[in-house]
């Protein structure tokens, strides 16, 4: 232990600065060892027979999401010890879930690991690049690139819900799993899509939308009525006998530009075939409920009636992105699909039991749509022979009954930190002296609630389509509060308000953020530094080196200097005919 402790000293001798935190963080490591395995505690510690974890990791990653693999890969790029722990049993998050048409925005904004990954798919598939790609492909490049970078990862790990998260002052000192392992680290990175190792931190986070007074946002709080994925022909709320139809939210919409604790409308991402030879039928589920579909027959019977001239189609509820090998990304399209609005409000701060019953409460809700269009007689017969064609692919998924591993949570708790990112820093103040990467991708939100009209009509409340310039990102945005955490880095929950986050939330800025917190929590361990503290500057230059795109600035340059250059040709022309 002696040893442990001169050796470094002597390295720093003509530091004293540097000296004084190394053996800060000694004692601080000391003392951590101490709160982990030393007597319980009063939150009902872990018994030391309990604790088959192990300690020591330089930089420990809770979620294998995108963010989480590119977290991992770059920390340990730069030669650190790394754990990555998934409480599942797949990586990848959304990207292996279904989500394999990528919500790009401009794809020079796209750099790093995030631009590695999706150019080693595309070498798979015999392009350059693919921003499009099969779940299981996805779930195989990621996997390859872990092992090449030598990550650890450790499968279906989670966060013990009480009394997870060990702390000295704003030091994390260790985390604990339900199965009692122990893990300790001099970083902690939350990667996950709800931010549970953030909230037992101890750090402030928020859920759902913010007025628009709060930070100044015109597109912020309850929105005024928008066409886009809404009822825009006069549609009942209720059924004959006066009955409110299911799938209506029977509360207040809320005044325009209202704060309200509700969240956008989560779904799954199934990835569907037409191909007889790799098509299986749309399952029924067990609680299968035909009339909780009653408004989406209601609102066919309307659109077909509008629409004499032309056949209902499965293209007309749902969005279908081709994919690689006849296979399809299916997402929500229309205002009856497979969003399930207001079925996610309780699920950020929700516990573990009280989130698997809503999770499977949207597994019921879209497979009995599916099942339904494909098979219900109240559906339009073109419809049904249209969506009969279709299947879930059997190739996909085959250990999960081929439906996707994840719900796709768009959006949970988000930190608030010192510095909260508004509509301003992705519309105006584009520039950020701190930036660890760019986003271009729309503010975008999906519907939030369905609600009845004064008139009595239904509505669906809370899309948002906000066109954005190429932003950065800045590294800001990934950091508590000094007070709540110091070795904590956030870069999928990230501070941001309801707004900005709906352009944060795609999952190539995942993985920027996710490469740029590696790279940071390196060199907060190699510095004995707090997250907080790190020389940004040398955090930007790493980043840089491996390809990350911090920002446009040669393009600019470059225009600049045509534009100057035209106008000083036409200045010499004119001055050559003048003489």
């Amino acid at each position: 232990m002696l040893l442990f402790l001169i050796k470094p000293l002597r390295r720093l001798n003509g530091h004293p600065s540097k000296r004084k935190r190394f053996l800060m963080s000694f004692v601080l490591m000391l003392l951590c060892l101490l709160i982990a395995y030393g007597n319980p505690s009063d939150i009902a510690a872990p018994s030391l027979s309990e604790i088959n974890g192990q300690s020591g990791f330089d930089v420990v990653v809770y979620g294998g999401t995108p963010a989480g693999i590119a977290a991992s890969i770059a920390a340990a790029r730069e030669d650190a010890h790394v754990l990555l722990i998934e409480p599942g049993s797949h990586i990848g998050g959304m990207i292996t879930s279904g989500l394999c048409a990528t919500d790009t925005g401009k794809g020079y904004c796209i750099g790093g690991l995030s631009r590695e990954f999706f150019e080693r798919l595309g070498r798979l598939y015999g392009k350059p690049i693919s921003w499009y790609m099969e779940p299981r492909v996805a779930e195989a490049v990621f996997s390859e690139m872990l092992e090449e970078a030598g990550v650890q990862v450790v499968f279906n790990e989670r966060l013990r819900e009480h009394a997870g998260v060990r702390k000295m002052g704003s030091d994390i000192c260790t985390i604990v799993m339900e199965n009692g392992h122990a893990y300790s680290a001099e970083v902690f990175i939350d990667c996950t899509y709800e931010g549970d190792l953030m909230a037992q931190s101890g750090v402030s986070y928020t859920i759902g939308r913010e007025s628009s007074r709060e930070y100044g946002e015109s597109m912020a709080g309850v929105r005024p009525f928008t066409a886009a994925h809404n009822f825009n022909y006069k549609v009942s709320a209720y059924d004959e006998s006066g009955q409110l139809l299911p799938e209506i939210y029977d509360g207040l919409k809320g005044e325009a530009g209202e704060a309200d604790h509700k969240v956008q409308a989560y779904n799954y991402r199934i990835c569907i075939t037409d191909l007889a030879s790799n098509k299986l039928p749309f399952p029924r589920p067990k609680d299968y409920d035909p009339s909780r579909y009653a408004l989406l027959v209601r609102w066919l019977d309307v659109v077909k009636e509008a629409h004499k001239d032309r056949s209902l189609v499965v293209g007309d509820v749902l969005s279908l992105f081709a994919l690689p090998n006849g296979k399809y990304d299916v997402n929500n399209s229309g205002p009856f699909s497979t969003d399930y609005i207001g079925g996610s409000w309780d699920y950020p701060d929700a516990d573990y039991a009280v989130r698997e019953e809503i999770i499977n409460d949207h597994k019921t809700y879209m497979q009995g749509l599916l099942y339904f269009l494909a098979n219900d007689p109240q559906v339009p017969e073109e419809l049904r022979k249209d969506m009969s064609r279709w299947g879930l692919a059997a190739d996909e998924f085959t250990d999960n009954g081929n439906w996707p591993y994840c719900l796709y949570i768009r959006e949970a708790r988000r930190m608030t930190g010192d510095y909260v990112m508004t509509q301003k820093d992705i519309q105006e103040n584009i520039y950020k002296p701190d930036a660890i990467g760019m986003g271009s991708y729309n503010s975008d939100s999906h519907n939030v609630q369905r609600v009845v009209t004064p008139e009595g009509y239904v509505e669906n409340e809370g899309d948002m389509q906000v066109a954005v310039k190429p932003y950065q990102i800045p590294y800001r945005v990934m950091l508590p509060k000094v007070s709540e955490a110091t070795n904590l880095l956030v870069p999928v929950c990230v501070s941001a308000s309801h707004v900005a986050y709906s352009t944060l939330r795609m999952e190539p800025q995942f993985m920027i953020m996710g490469q740029a917190a590696g790279t940071a929590a390196v060199i907060a361990v190699d510095s004995h530094l707090s997250v907080q503290d790190i020389d940004v500057e040398l955090l930007q230059n790493k980043l840089r080196a491996s390809g990350a795109i911090l920002g446009l600035p040669n393009f600019w340059r470059i225009l600049n200097a045509i534009l100057w250059m035209g106008l000083l040709g036409a200045l010499y022309k004119s001055l050559f005919r003048a003489a």
